[in-house]
């Protein structure tokens, strides 16, 4: 008799702890699989201890494999799950496509970005659900106070040091609190020639910070956050976004290369595509987790609209302490329904209370609802997260120690594109494919067909690599410049320097060519012009994906063009005309000619160069003569246009070594 088949969607909190549970009470009378685009487990309450540089990425990371021995992990995205098939359809990273057939099925898909119908947000702001996200805002911090302490001009160097997130929950508080601790270090060690300190802003349409806490600690923190400098603005938002500022509700304007939307999440919406009931988004589950009248389908975490036993009539919250808890409980109840294990449990939780860490010592707790601040706060915060984390405890807590007695070290790593990392409708966990903006990477026909099998339009296929445009940033904070036409980069003289405006950047800048290993589309250099692949323009690869339901972002920063054949023209070199033909004598007495035509005349007495008529032209590209040729005779009729009557200088540094 073969074994039962257990397919978990999705690695988060719920899906983390169900996978960990099942193993150990299955104790291999299962088949278990874990679906999940990353090969890691992500910590996400310490995710703004990363972008501020006091965890490394790996601290908050935990390997899947590493800690799921009796767990087959799967990479991939589910795309549609055909619940009378009982099969998961799934995009591997490559975008490769396959299923998952299924006995029992959890789904724990997590949730996303939440965006609002706000002009210019979705193309200049930055997103914080991932590690991508993370790295991304860290570099990007980083890069704007050095330009800023670089700038002359103190409306740039105060624009690029003003750094704005929108929202005051738990992760926006916290984003802002590290943040300016992060940029008051930087600028301790590199004043700026303007003197001027970074601000960062907190916006809310709150009345207060923290409203899912006691009012009591809403004050205490947002009083930590005024006095390390945070700009703190209660009940306003923002109502316009453009790449060089905002525009606020109460009619002020920002000037910022920076917006970090921190407003909120929704469920995944793989969810509203099964057609089953739904609660603002979330699958109506019983007590037990147990979708009703599918006794094969269980739901957990975001997902999963729980209902609260201790409040009738209300659901539980989507909060990371509920979807540890529901993965437990949810393994248990698929465990029973196949015969292994006790029997059923019902959904039942007492609130532990929240903990927010506003950096060194400072944090606001109130466990068991005791609230608490201060050191006392910071140590069971910090306390608590070692407890919850379930691998890299000592590693963090040594992070911890180090940070209080060393300084950080503010560099750009460059790991992360802005284009990489769009805030849109959907999960963030992965980068986009390194090398190459989205989009021209994806967007196929297979993408679009895909594209429709999650409802309304907000597909999660970024998390795979799919969907992503541009309109957003360049790594200096200015916006994207549009890329030349194609004919007038082929044209002589018009190309633009590398590191000039509306150039190609160069290899080594963020944002530049991808290197040679990394996938994109840049030719091989010895392959001939005319052979090569013509690359798709922004517009082409959007019209391509044909926006069948996928939240793209507009594409306007593509990937720089490669040059021409050869080596790159260096800034200062000026482009090179080509020798103008030199005109042949007139003769005095201008004789008839009895040189036969070239295709009258047999093949070895045709003089070199000598065009047949109707021949095909020579190719452009083929290598010029090494000596320049005879002077033409004076009763010869001048060479034709395709005829190089001399050498003509290569514009491109490859005279020297030959095409192939």
């Amino acid at each position: 008799m073969s074994r039962p088949r257990i397919v978990i969607v999705g690695a988060g909190f719920a899906g983390y702890r169900t996978a960990r549970t099942l193993s150990r009470l299955t104790r291999h009378q299962a088949d278990i699989t874990l679906l999940n685009p990353t090969d890691y487990f992500l910590y996400l309450p310490l995710l703004p201890q990363v972008a501020a540089g006091i965890l490394e990425p790996r601290r908050v990371s935990v390997s899947l494999s590493g800690t799921l021995p009796r767990v087959r992990l799967v990479l991939g995205e589910a795309d549609g799950i055909d619940l009378d098939g009982r099969t998961v359809h799934y995009t591997d990273p490559e975008g490769g496509e396959g299923a998952l057939r299924y006995d029992r099925l959890v789904l724990a898909a997590g949730s996303v970005n939440k965006l609002l119908p706000i002009p210019g947000v979705a193309e200049h702001a930055h997103g914080f659900r991932g590690l991508p996200e993370a790295l991304y805002l860290r570099d990007h911090v980083t890069r704007q106070v050095e330009l800023a302490a670089a700038a002359g001009d103190r409306a740039e160097s105060a624009a690029r040091c003003t750094f704005v997130v929108v929202g005051a929950g738990y992760t926006g508080t916290e984003v802002a609190a590290h943040g300016q601790m992060y940029t008051d270090a930087q600028v301790r060690r590199h004043p700026m020639r303007t003197g001027m300190r970074p601000r960062w802003m907190l916006l809310d349409v709150a009345e207060r910070v923290l409203p899912e806490m006691d009012e009591r600690l809403s004050r205490t923190a947002e009083r930590v956050l005024r006095q390390r400098g945070v700009d703190v603005r209660m009940g306003t938002s923002v109502k316009e976004a453009t790449h060089d500022g905002v525009l606020l509700t109460d009619g002020t304007t920002v000037d910022t290369r920076t917006l970090v939307w921190c407003v909120g999440v929704r469920p995944d919406p793989l969810v509203e595509s099964l057609g089953l009931p739904v609660e603002r988004g979330r699958l109506l589950v019983d007590p037990h987790l147990q979708v009703p009248g599918r006794p094969e389908l269980f739901a957990c975490g975001d997902v999963a609209a729980v209902p609260d036993l201790s409040r009738p009539g209300q659901y539980t919250p989507m909060t990371a302490q509920h979807a540890w808890r529901h993965g437990k409980v949810c393994a248990q109840n698929v465990a029973a329904s196949l015969g292994i294990g006790g029997e059923r449990r019902a959904y039942r939780h007492r609130d532990m209370g929240f903990v927010v860490d506003l950096g060194g010592a400072k944090a606001a707790a109130n466990p068991l609802g005791v609230p608490l601040s201060g050191p006392a706060a910071g140590a069971v915060t910090r306390g608590y997260h070692l407890a919850a984390m379930p691998g890299n405890r000592v590693r963090v807590a040594a992070d911890w120690l180090l940070d209080a007695v060393l300084p950080r070290q503010a560099v750009q790593l460059g790991l992360v594109r802005s284009w990489s990392v769009p805030l849109e409708s959907a999960s963030p966990e992965v980068a986009r494919v390194p090398g190459r903006p989205d989009s021209d990477a994806a967007g196929g026909p297979a993408d679009g067909a895909r594209a429709g099998d999650r409802s309304g339009g907000d597909s999660a296929a970024g998390r795979s690599g799919a969907g992503a445009g541009a309109g957003e940033h360049r790594p200096d904070g200015e916006p994207a410049q549009g890329r030349q036409s194609e004919s007038a980069a082929k044209q002589p003289g018009r190309e633009p320097a590398k590191n000039q405006p509306g150039g190609e950047p160069a290899k080594a800048q963020p944002g530049g060519e991808p290197s040679k290993n990394q996938p994109g589309p840049e030719p091989a250099k010895n392959q001939p012009a005319e052979n090569r692949p013509a690359k798709k323009q922004p517009g082409e690869a959007h019209a391509a994906a044909g926006g069948a339901g996928r939240h793209r972002r507009p594409a306007e920063a593509a990937e720089p063009r490669p040059r021409a054949p050869g080596k790159p023209r260096k800034a200062s070199e000026p482009p090179r005309a080509a020798k103008p033909p030199a005109t042949p004598k007139p003769s005095a007495t201008p004789k008839p000619s009895t040189t036969p035509e070239p295709s009258a005349m047999p093949e070895s007495s045709r003089p070199p160069g000598a065009r047949v008529p109707g021949a095909p032209a020579p190719s452009r590209s083929a290598r010029p003569p090494a000596h320049p040729g005879p002077e033409p005779p004076a009763n010869q009729p001048p060479p034709g246009p395709d005829i190089a009557p001399g050498p003509v200088k290569r514009t491109d540094g490859r005279a020297a070594e030959g095409d192939s």
